[in-house]
């Protein structure tokens, strides 16, 4: 029995197949994906989306969809689902599918009297190629297929319609044909494994709808291009393969291209693999061999925070150290440009970011843990020393260092300056300045992990420990309120009483500034009042301008965003401080929390975490479809749980 696999009552329901989504990445920014039953719900979909650098940093929707029909005696059946104005679907191809199944690739079987077809998808690893094997399983009588591609040549931000602008020229090449709709695009090229006749047919299909763009507000509607169809016959038994791509494909060599393609993936049969399947996702290696990690999918950039804290998840927990060395190389490079004041040379966004720096620090730890102080040390060692130099001497715009040991953080132009940088009216939703709990929990940690890694005869180790003993005092005074939690942030007199989950961070962390006792506190209210099966909530149900539903236009989302939603990385972070804590007492209280992150493998984007959850039941999952830091938190706790079973 297969771990992802859908039968026919599920798929034939657009009720509970639409919100199914799936996706599929070549690992250097390029991606496909739509829904389970191949309806595009969202403007990010699409069969082959492709980042355009000579155009803008955007993703761009070459192929948006591939329709196939199956002709037989006269009569046509077409297998593609489409969603039009006012809620009309066409061709209502789902009707057709007796079973889906994604473990090792997306297969869906699709019957349509006495012809079975099934359909296979692959994208090609470092290439702009999508790989889709239609085999005719069975048929009784001369089988004909037709294809018909529906092309958007468009930003993933943005929407086509009907125009005269769009070129209708297309080339001959081996088995298909070459497109380009607009200038400075790339030319798609579609090619089969087999001789087929393309038909050349222009026609605009006019008011496609996303309906999950509806949902949040936003305009949702376009007109798709279709060139023509190509039309082949089919025997039983036979196998076609066509590729989409930004580069010619030999066709000889597709069919052996597919079997090498599906012989690297790993097969999704657990809860385990499908993580390890998702954090390859976000792995980017770009063409001058730069490595880094995206945000997530299918609207984020490599970005500096996330990458850092989803770093340790997504490479040392499923031991792939090579790869987070090759990051922190990249990573080294613009954190080292930054801190000098030039221009940055790699694509890793806000790493101005006041606790960049600290999270770097952070993943380095975690990488100490993993391969060894001696191999640390050759490595990181100079890096970490001078991030905190460069902190000390007040060499970042937004943090300086107080004579309490204390760091204090301030924006520059009034923008967010920590990871709850949701913002209304040009202003942050949540306004955290001044002394920031997690920033300052960090710092005493990179203090004491940096002591650690300097040899017991240098100077330097003696002052980071007297400075982490300042820090540690003051960390009390100011963040420990009567009630036993920590305050979020202080800013001159003003203290935030809001019960948030960064204070989780102090408890998880190597080095604390909080006693046993102290911390037992301040995870027991966590425990009360934040937790979910989905993470941590952002904000208590008991603080003012609890918001948990995720819902809306983007205005009424930004509000909710972080007042009251969970967020599984949160609850990552969550599980290491009761492990940290209570050790084995509290193992199958941590099995049982990893209970709702599995049952999200069949919900939202099928195999992995989206972004967000509601805060209130049912717990929906919100926001991206993927999204790196909620699956490397859950991997790097399901690595914990192991150490701590075995201990």
């Amino acid at each position: 029995m297969s771990y992802l696999r859908f039968e026919k009552t599920l798929m034939t329901n657009l009720e509970e197949s639409l919100p199914k989504e799936l996706l599929r990445t070549n690992r250097s920014g390029a991606y496909s994906c739509s829904t389970i039953v191949e309806c595009n719900t969202r403007k990010y979909h699409g069969l082959l989306v492709v980042p355009v650098p000579q155009l803008d940093d955007d993703n761009h929707v070459l192929l948006s969809s591939l329709d196939v029909t199956v002709i037989q005696h006269g009569a046509e059946f077409n297998l593609g689902l489409h969603k039009y104005q006012g809620n009309n679907f066409s061709p209502k191809g789902h009707k057709y599918i007796r079973e889906f199944d994604c473990d090792k690739v997306p297969t869906t079987l699709y019957r349509v009297g006495g012809v079975i077809l099934k359909r296979e998808v692959v994208f090609q690893h470092y290439e702009d190629r999508i790989l889709i094997r239609y085999t005719l399983v069975d048929a009784h009588s001369a089988t004909t297929l037709r294809f018909r591609p529906f092309l958007a040549f468009r930003s993933v931000r943005q929407f086509t319609h009907e125009n005269a602008v769009a070129s209708r020229d297309y080339t001959a090449v081996d088995n298909g044909i070459k497109t380009c709709m607009y200038a400075g695009y790339p030319d798609l090229y579609m090619q089969f494994s087999k001789k087929n006749e393309f038909v050349f047919q222009p026609d605009w299909y006019r008011g496609v709808e996303y309906p999950k763009e509806q949902e949040r507000g936003y305009a949702s509607n376009e007109d798709l291009y279709v060139p023509g169809y190509f039309q082949m016959n089919i025997k039983k038994g036979e196998s076609v393969v066509f590729a989409a791509s930004t580069s010619e494909s030999k066709t000889l060599g597709l069919k052996r291209l597919f079997d090498a393609e599906v012989a690297e993936r790993t097969p999704r049969d657990n809860f385990f693999h499908c993580l390890v399947n998702a954090a390859h996702q976000f792995h980017i290696h770009e063409k001058n061999d730069d490595r880094y990690i995206l945000a997530g999918y299918p609207w984020f950039k490599s970005r500096a925070r996330d990458t850092f804290i989803a770093l340790p998840g997504l490479t040392l927990s499923i031991e792939e150290t090579e790869y987070f060395e090759l990051v922190m190389a990249t990573a080294e490079v613009a954190l080292r440009e930054f801190m000098a004041g030039k221009p940055l040379t790699k694509h890793i966004y806000e790493i101005e970011q006041p606790d960049v720096l600290l999270w770097a620090i952070w993943a380095v730890q975690q990488y100490a843990k993993e391969c060894g102080r001696e191999k640390c040390v050759a490595r990181y060692c100079a890096l970490v020393n001078d991030i905190i130099e460069y902190i000390e001497k007040g060499g970042h715009p937004s943090l300086k260092l107080h004579d309490n040991g204390l760091l204090y953080a301030q924006s520059q132009h009034g923008e967010a300056i920590t990871w709850m940088n949701s913002t209304a009216n040009g202003r942050p939703v949540v306004p955290r300045s001044g002394y920031i709990v997690e920033f300052n929990a960090l710092w005493y940690n990179a203090l004491l992990f940096c002591a650690s890694l300097l040899s017991d005869t240098d100077k330097r180790q003696a002052h980071l420990q007297q400075l982490a003993a300042t820090v540690k005092q003051s960390f009390v005074d100011t963040f420990l309120n009567e009630y036993g939690y920590l305050y979020d942030y202080v800013d001159g007199n003003m203290v935030d009483w809001s019960v948030r989950p960064n204070m989780i961070f102090p408890v998880a962390f190597d080095y604390s500034p909080l006693n046993q006792e102290q911390k037992k506190t301040v995870l027991d209210i966590c425990t009360r009042e934040l937790l979910t099966p989905k993470g941590l909530r952002t904000l208590s149900p008991k603080s003012g301008g609890y918001n948990p539903m995720y819902v809306g236009p983007q205005s009424q989302r930004d509000y909710a965003y972080h007042q009251g939603t969970a967020w599984p990385w949160l609850g990552g972070f969550y599980m290491e401080a009761c492990l940290r804590l209570y050790k084995r007492t509290r193992l199958s209280f941590i099995e049982r929390q990893m209970v709702g992150y599995e049952d999200e493998m069949y919900n939202h984007c099928v195999g992995t975490i989206p972004e967000l959850f509601d805060g209130n039941p049912p717990f929906r999952g919100r926001g991206g479809i993927s999204f790196a830091m909620n699956v490397a938190e859950i991997l790097r706790a399901m690595e914990l749980l192991e150490k701590y079973s075995y201990k």
